[in-house]
């Protein structure tokens, strides 16, 4: 059917997608300093000064229930004028979660997956990736996630640096995510390996991934990340020491409408 018989549809229709958009109040008090720090991490600064040679940052999170889905029929291949068909029938094969950290600077990905996340998992990637050069004995490495379950608060913070005394972890806000530069990783994993999800068995998944990761790995440059802090303006109801609000410097929830340009290289 044509385009323009599909406008009319759903003209007609109650359902009216495109005046849907999302956004949110930060809820987290300390939004600006926690966001200040990530970005000026990822320009390879802390506390105003910048990092030695000898000092490296990593985004590290987890991507959950990664799932094997044995299709009932063979999934054919995009052809000349022909979209990829892929059959809705399919088996369950289990599910993983794959847990990546990230080398900000360097464009490297270190990855390994677990039958479940958790406290433990997590811990298995920073050990993993700790142990070898040059993090092993760097003069710091400065490891940022999100506020999940697995490496929330202060304790996760104690946790890391009792393992490892090297090791600094910096927390997005809360509903900020987004600033977590791994992410971008796992979206182009979501896009090239995953999806679809076609797969015999979860070894299948675990080797897809590992394939990936060594390609990417051997060709991948650093993300071209222009969403600096001198760059944003963050303001929102009740907050202080920030100019007013305008069409010039929109309240922070009309910016999560639409990231910025340039967020995702």
């Amino acid at each position: 059917m044509s385009a323009s018989t599909v406008r009319r549809w759903l003209y007609q229709d109650a359902l009216k997608p495109w005046q849907h958009r999302s956004w949110i109040f930060p809820s987290d008090a300390g939004f600006r300093p926690k966001a200040e720090r990530v970005l000026n991490l990822y320009a390879r600064t802390w506390g105003d000064i910048p990092l030695g040679a000898d000092e490296y940052v990593i985004s590290a999170d987890e991507k959950i229930s990664i799932q094997a889905r044995c299709r009932c029929h063979p999934t054919l291949a995009p052809g000349k004028a022909r979209a990829m068909r892929v059959n809705h029938t399919y088996g369950r094969g289990g599910a993983l979660t794959c847990l990546a950290a990230y080398d900000v600077h360097r464009a490297r990905v270190f990855g390994r997956t677990e039958p479940r996340t958790g406290i433990a998992p997590f811990m298995n990637l920073v050990t993993q990736v700790m142990s070898q050069e040059p993090y092993a004995s760097a003069e710091r490495v400065f490891w940022i996630v999100d506020n999940g379950s697995s490496h929330r608060g202060k304790k996760a913070a104690d946790r890391l640096a009792a393992a490892f005394p090297n090791a600094v972890m910096v927390h997005t806000p809360v509903h900020a995510s987004w600033l977590n530069q791994v992410e971008i990783y796992f979206s182009v994993v979501q896009r090239k390996v995953v999806s679809p999800d076609d797969f015999t068995d979860l070894g299948e998944v675990r080797d897809r991934l590992r394939a990936f990761e060594d390609r990417y790995n051997a060709t991948a440059q650093p993300f071209q990340w222009k969403f600096t802090a001198s760059d944003w303006t963050i303001c929102w109801p009740g907050s202080t020491g920030t100019p007013p609000i305008t069409q010039k410097n929109p309240p922070l929830h009309w910016q999560h409408d639409q990231p910025p340009n340039d967020f995702r290289s």
